[in-house]
């Protein structure tokens, strides 16, 4: 018999326990070294990939605006956690990397007493995450009309070439330690009834 779609109370809670996960796991206040906004952009400037270390795409991916993005970004190269550089590309654009000193503050990140908490899942359950929260994630960023984040091996772009990662929006093979960075042009993989050449 096939399960009956969950109430919408439950839903409900569902989210709510979704966003308590979120707010206490920021804690910021225990370790009084960073804010919680300082935080999420030195995560995403580790992770996200050299085209998405962007001031835009922090904006996007925090969901804030390009100032108030541009506020915490300026904060962490003051301090020395990220360092500014010129695009190779287009020299009207920057783009920021994380320094040594960022990568050592980021072994104290308060984040990784979450970590710990998922450790203690089982298998199955991380595979579910893995599954459902980048869906989750990218459906909650197209109701608000903004950019989705994800990495290769969930995207529509990403193709296996005899073995040999290739992303098809840029027209460019991937080294194997940019598959897992996140990635500003990420879209999901499209459903049996989306045709397969088709763009956002």
């Amino acid at each position: 018999m096939p399960s009956r779609a969950p109430h919408i109370e439950n839903l409900e809670q569902l989210a709510e326990m979704l966003v308590h996960v979120g707010r206490s796991a920021r804690a910021e206040g225990r370790e009084d070294i960073l804010t919680a906004a300082q935080w999420t952009a030195l995560r995403f400037f580790a992770r996200a990939n050299r085209a998405s270390r962007t001031p835009s795409a922090f904006a996007s991916f925090q969901a804030t605006t390009r100032g108030t993005a541009s506020q915490v970004i300026k904060s962490l190269v003051q301090s020395g956690y990220l360092e500014r550089h010129a695009s190779e590309t287009d020299k009207r654009s920057v783009r920021f990397e994380v320094t040594g000193q960022g990568r050592d503050i980021l072994e104290r990140d308060p984040l990784r007493h979450l970590v710990s908490a998922l450790a203690g899942l089982s298998e199955a359950d991380h595979n579910t995450l893995a599954r459902a929260l980048p869906d989750i994630a990218s459906n909650l960023a197209r109701s608000r009309g903004d950019r989705g984040f994800g990495t290769c091996g969930d995207c529509r772009y990403f193709e296996d070439r005899d073995g040999a990662a290739y992303c098809a929006c840029v027209a460019s093979d991937l080294a194997p330690f940019e598959i897992g960075q996140l990635c500003a042009n990420f879209s999901t993989t499209p459903t049996e009834t989306e045709p397969t050449g088709s763009k956002p």
